[in-house]
């Protein structure tokens, strides 16, 4: 396997998938795929071998040795088996941001589309922001893929723009939309009108709902009514959290009588898994010190079924000193 010389690191994994620098052996691999699936892809005509030969000969050789190449391609693994490539295109080194270019074997794309997306997206996003420390990536995609976008969602994509009826595409004209991701750092800010939506979207999931005290369906309306309220209330402090431009979690101290604030906070479902949670009641309650520096005490309430909250409040040093068997109640003196 050749290396590139631009990474310090060749491999990027997520549990048992992986990519590695395009590998000469699964060129052939590759052409079935394009030519599967040239629906979806700026390709005019079918790959020959031939022409599939001189491309890694003219083309993709000369990447592994140019300090500023303008695209690195990747095998994309399971295990040792090639079932997919892509990687980071057009390149810009100037505006530091590049293009995400990924297919997949044909035939996971019935069962596995979104599964496979995420983790690409996933990979190259540590290529494309650890180790190239570009600023932005982003997918430009014929409007063919619906479940495309459902992918760029939940890695954190945002919708930049739609070129109406941009592509002549089997008699017809289509869209192109594009999608793209900043390379911000974690940041926690107040929360704001425009936050309404997203905030009545999280109270609502099911994953939210199942380890919430009250079970019951919230309308619009109500929740409205609540979101406006706390944001005039003088005796709490709301915040988001963003990840990369992207609403990500929301925290909110209650405070009370002796210098006391009840927490309560929550994260995008679709960004559990990442740590986040640790870091939102971290630095959330950091960020309410710098604003309420009177307050002295922080405690939450925890169902005990819901393990990763539990976890997060232990890590941070909360102790328990809850007499009901089924609940927590963790508290912290922060002051």
């Amino acid at each position: 396997m050749k290396n590139y010389r631009i990474l310090n690191k060749q491999q990027f994994s997520l549990g048992n998938y992986a990519i590695v620098p395009i590998r000469s052996k699964d060129r052939y691999d590759i052409m079935k795929w394009r030519n599967e699936q040239m629906y979806h892809l700026r390709q005019n005509e079918p790959l020959t071998r031939e022409k599939q030969d001189s491309y890694f000969d003219k083309v993709v050789a000369r990447l592994f040795e140019e300090e500023k190449p303008e695209q690195l391609l990747f095998s994309y693994l399971e295990g040792e088996k090639c079932i997919g490539y892509g990687g980071l295109v057009h390149i810009n080194w100037i505006d530091k941001n590049a293009e995400i270019s990924f297919i997949m074997n044909t035939e996971l794309e019935k069962e596995f589309f979104e599964f496979h997306w995420e983790i690409i997206l996933d990979l190259l996003e540590e290529v494309a922001f650890k180790e190239l420390k570009l600023h932005k990536i982003f997918t430009y995609a014929f409007d063919l893929r619906p479940r495309l976008y459902t992918a760029l969602k939940k890695s954190g994509f945002g919708l930049n723009a739609e070129l109406k009826e941009h592509c002549f595409f089997d008699d017809r004209f289509i869209s192109v939309k594009i999608h793209s991701k900043i390379n911000r750092e974690k940041e926690i800010r107040d929360i704001q009108v425009a936050d309404l939506y997203v905030t009545y979207g999280w109270a609502n999931d099911p994953n939210v709902r199942k380890f919430s005290f009250n079970k019951n369906k919230i309308t619009l309306k109500e929740h409205a009514s609540w979101f406006f309220s706390t944001l005039e209330n003088s005796n709490s402090e709301y915040y988001m959290l963003e990840v990369n431009g992207n609403a990500a979690g929301s925290i909110r101290f209650d405070i009370e009588k002796d210098h006391i604030a009840k927490i309560n906070y929550l994260l995008d479902p679709n960004f559990t898994g990442k740590g986040l949670g640790t870091y939102l009641l971290e630095n959330g309650i950091k960020f309410l010190q710098k604003n309420r520096t009177s307050v002295q005490k922080v405690y939450g309430y925890v169902l005990e079924k819901n393990l990763a909250s539990v976890r997060i409040f232990e890590k941070l040093s909360f102790r328990n000193v809850a007499d009901n068997p089924s609940e927590f109640k963790f508290e912290k003196i922060i002051k």
